[in-house]
């Protein structure tokens, strides 16, 4: 902009209805102006200053961006006609970094056409204030969406502390390995959301018996979260009483079957380890196979039932074989695949998954469940819940 066309005018007569409007204390404003106008920057800093709110200047994109990241203002009031870069560029490049894309934006403009103030609206902007324009309705305009933005903010607060009691409470269901150190495994427990659709459990049923039990519900909205409860139950009350994991999948179907809908399925696996005796069995409800490592040399142990919930009359196999200290056993959920960028049923997968076993042989079970996690996974922030359980005999 060249001119100082967007130049603040008061209404002699507040009285009449016209006056400045305060901004409500309550409400937290730190305000960032753009402008390339020093006129327009010092009455904006003035007008909004008087009002309560800390005003911080910049008089160009660049500058913005950079004050933009480092202060977070509440809000920006942000011109469109600046030299070199214009305001919709500045725009779409805060609402394409994460740090930024939150912070509302304003536009002061002197364009009238509906079709500019509809492109400013179409990339992230909440309102427009167009030149010449009056202290009041600057201010009435502001005020507006701080309130908004305050009430947004206490809603996604409130939705994020009772996400974290559903986390708290699910967790709470996990066992822990320390708690548990005769049954000598491990766990990696990422989630999408605060809570999530996978979960593990692992019972030790006495004489060297162990079962551990591994599911990933359909979905990864937090509604599969809900089922884990149910799950946790369902897996004690059988994986006691049954003689093979076949028998435990296979009576949790039969529940599942009676007490979900049709669109609610689970993959899952089951591992009973027999310290005493020297072996394994497992079975497996449509879950991605195991992998085991022994002598030196990693297998998949592959089993081939349907997931459990679909079918009342699916049938549930067991694979068993010898197993002796030191032996190791991995089971996991697809997410440690799509996190990686591949099919779980890849054959590219499965390679790089057996080689982080024989690269981890050496290192503590824990370590080594931490390492082939992160050597699988290559965002920072996982698309799918993921859980990689190991097992040590």
């Amino acid at each position: 902009m060249n001119a100082p066309s967007g130049e603040l005018t008061e209404n002699p007569h507040p009285r009449e209805g016209h006056g400045v409007i305060m901004a409500d204390a309550d409400i937290p404003g730190k305000i960032l102006v753009v402008d390339d106008e020093p006129v327009n920057l010092m009455v904006l800093k003035g007008v909004l200053g008087k009002s309560g709110y800390h005003v911080e200047c910049a008089s160009s994109g660049e500058q913005c961006l950079e004050l933009a990241r480092s202060s977070q203002p509440d809000m920006i009031l942000l011109d469109v006609m600046m030299p070199g870069e214009s305001g919709f560029d500045t725009c779409r490049k805060l609402k394409h970094d994460p740090a930024t894309s939150h912070l509302p934006v304003m536009f002061i403009t002197g364009l009238g056409e509906m079709s500019e103030k509809l492109e400013g609206l179409g990339i992230g902007a909440v309102d427009y204030i167009t030149k010449p324009f009056m202290a009041a309705e600057v201010l009435a305009r502001v005020k507006a969406q701080m309130a908004f933005q305050a009430r947004q903010r206490e809603v996604i607060d409130g939705q994020a502390s009772r996400l974290a009691q559903v986390q708290q409470a699910q967790r709470a269901l996990l066992p822990r390995p320390e708690d548990l150190p005769d049954s000598r495994f491990a766990v990696q427990f990422l989630t999408v959301l605060e809570a999530g659709g996978d979960f593990y459990d692992v019972l030790d049923t006495g004489s060297g018996r162990t079962v551990y039990f591994l599911a990933d519900v359909s979905g990864h909205d937090l509604s599969a979260s809900f089922l884990t409860p149910s799950l946790k139950a369902l897996f004690r009350q059988h994986a006691i009483s049954s003689a093979t994991p076949a028998d435990v999948l296979s009576r949790m179907n039969t529940t599942l079957c009676a007490i979900t809908s049709e669109e609610v399925y689970m993959t899952a696996v089951c591992l009973l380890v027999d310290r005493s005796a020297g072996h394994y069995m497992l079975a497996s409800a449509g879950h991605p196979p195991a992998m085991a490592v022994q002598n030196g040399l990693v297998a998949s142990i592959r089993v081939s039932s349907p997931p459990l919930g679909l079918f009342l009359d699916a049938d549930f196999g067991n694979c068993s074989a010898r197993a002796q200290s030191g032996d190791r056993f991995y089971l996991y959920t697809d997410g440690l695949a799509e996190n990686a960028g591949r099919y779980v049923t890849s054959d590219s997968f499965h390679d790089t998954l057996a080689e982080l076993c024989l690269q981890n042989v050496l290192f503590p079970l824990r370590d080594a469940v931490g390492n082939m996690v992160r050597g699988m996974t290559t965002e920072a922030k996982p698309q799918d819940d993921i859980v990689l359980l190991g097992v040590e005999v």
